[in-house]
Formats: structure tokens, sequence, C-alpha cells
């Protein structure tokens, strides 16, 4: 049985993973409201999102280890991949999709981590794969439907490696990995950025971005991920793809098709439910 203070401990760190969220789940909507390309917008989040993180940690302590790197990496084609999907698609389809990551965070997490799938992981991950391939039901013709529902789930699976990476650091400060990552999605977007249009709205929705929607939220993921295993880190965010396309529906009217809600309910019902089982297992 687990200490008291281990399960309140990981119940704090549940609570945070859904407050983040809630904030991740604003992304879908201003990166269609910024007037930027997706390279661009990732070089100045992350910029911005680097800053708030060396505030933190107040010095750079990058060992370049071989895990360190791979999250670091895998961060920047989770962020790279999302931003240029929702450009191309519905938030809904990219945000579905890339919720997906529990198919993959299982089997590297048991190979990596030695952490076992239970039977509620397959069971979610059964309704999760064919949910996977409705959303590619209403392209139609869309070539950049479809471009865009790839780029959701490669956004997945990178946000799996990163994961599994950032529980492989979890002994030491894996803060340092998203900060090594931001610094090098600055350096890939840096010279689209500079094209990039300057105005008040621009600026305003990029400083929010960079600094709360990203920087914040990976300081508490970076804590949270010491605290509750990789599988469950991302099932327990399953309110981001909730809210995700209903902010872009209320502000943009952007409706996702019937395939992809199909599609995006049998990936809710996966993730919700595996994560109401997760947390009876805390409680007892």
């Amino acid at each position: 049985m687990r200490s008291l203070s281990t399960n309140s401990s990981k119940r704090y760190a549940i609570l945070l993973l859904l407050f983040i969220a809630i904030l991740w789940s604003s992304s879908g909507l201003f990166i269609k409201l910024l007037d930027w390309g997706p390279l661009a917008i990732l070089s100045g989040r992350s910029m911005l999102a680097s800053g708030v993180i060396l505030l933190y940690l107040r010095k750079i302590h990058f060992t370049f280890g071989r895990w360190q790197l791979v999250g670091a990496l895998a961060y920047v084609g989770t962020q790279l991949f999302f931003i240029a999907g929702t450009k191309l698609t519905t938030a809904a389809n990219v945000i579905f999709l890339q919720f997906t990551a529990p198919l993959y965070a299982v089997l590297l997490g048991y190979y990596f981590l030695n952490e076992k799938p239970n039977k509620m992981d397959w069971i979610a991950m059964a309704l999760i794969l064919p949910g996977m391939g409705l959303f590619f039901g209403d392209n139609g013709l869309t070539l950049n439907g479809t471009y865009g529902n790839v780029l959701g789930i490669l956004s997945g699976i990178s946000m799996a490696i990163m994961t599994v990476a950032m529980r492989k650091e979890r002994f030491n400060t894996p803060a340092n990995t998203i900060l090594l990552g931001n610094f090098m999605a600055a350096i890939i977007g840096f010279p689209w950025l500079l094209q990039a249009p300057f105005d008040l709205t621009n600026g305003s929705i990029m400083l929010y971005l960079g600094t709360i929607q990203l920087g914040l939220t990976f300081l508490l993921y970076s804590f949270a991920i010491q605290r509750v295993n990789a599988v469950e880190t991302i099932l327990l965010t399953s309110l981001e793809p909730i809210l995700n396309p209903f902010w872009v529906f209320l502000i943009l009217g952007e409706v996702p098709g019937p395939w992809s809600i199909l599609g995006g309910t049998m990936v809710l019902l996966a993730v919700l439910g595996r994560a109401i089982a997760s947390s009876r297992t805390v409680a007892e």
C-alpha cells in the first residue's frame, strides 16, 4: 500500500495536470487567430517560454545525455506538428489525433520504463486505434485535411516519446529537457520569425502563448511527470481535446465533420475511462 504522503503528492500532480489541460486547450484558437506561419510561431513561442523556464531554473544544466536529447527533439516535434496541423485542418482533428499518444506511450513505456500496461490500458487502445481511422473519413479529396491529420498523428507520436523520455529523466530535472527543446525550436524557426508581421494583436497572442500557455504549463508538467506514470500523464490531460475545439467553435464557428466527431468520441471515451480508473487506483 502506498504511503499517505505519496498518495497526496500524486493527487496534487493529477490536479495540476487538469489545470495544465485547460491552459493547453486554448492553443488551437490562438494559433488560428495568429497571422504567422508555423515555424515563426514555433520560434517566437519557444523563445518566450525559454525565458519563463530560465526564471524558474535560474541556471542552465544541460547534460546532453541520450534521454535529454531525445526528449528535447520530441518536444520540438510535438509543437511543430501540432501548430502546422492546426493551420491545415480543424483544431478538433489535430488535438484528438495528438491524444492518440497513449497508444504509443503504452508500448514505449513498457519497453523503456518497465511500466506494464494493465487491462484498462489495452481496452483504451482498442478504442483509440479505430477512432484514429475515422478522422480521415471527412477529407474527401482535400489534401490539406489529410496532411493536417497526418501531422496530428505525428504530434501524438512525438508527445509519447517526449513523455517517456521525461520519465527517464524524472530523477534529474525534467524542466531542463523542456528548456533545451525550446532553445532548439527557437533556433530552428528563427529565420521565419524575422519575416513575421508584428502588431499589437499578434504580439499579445504570442506573449500569452509563450509565457502562460507554454512556459508556465510545462514547468508544472515537469513537476507532475515525476509523480504520475507516462500513460496516466497523457490520459489525465484529456480535458484538453474536449475544450480545444469548443473554444474554436465558440469564437470562429469551426465545426469538425461527422466522422471526425465519431472518432473523437471514441478517443475521449477511451482516455476518460482510463483516467477514471487511474483516479480510483490512487484512492485505494
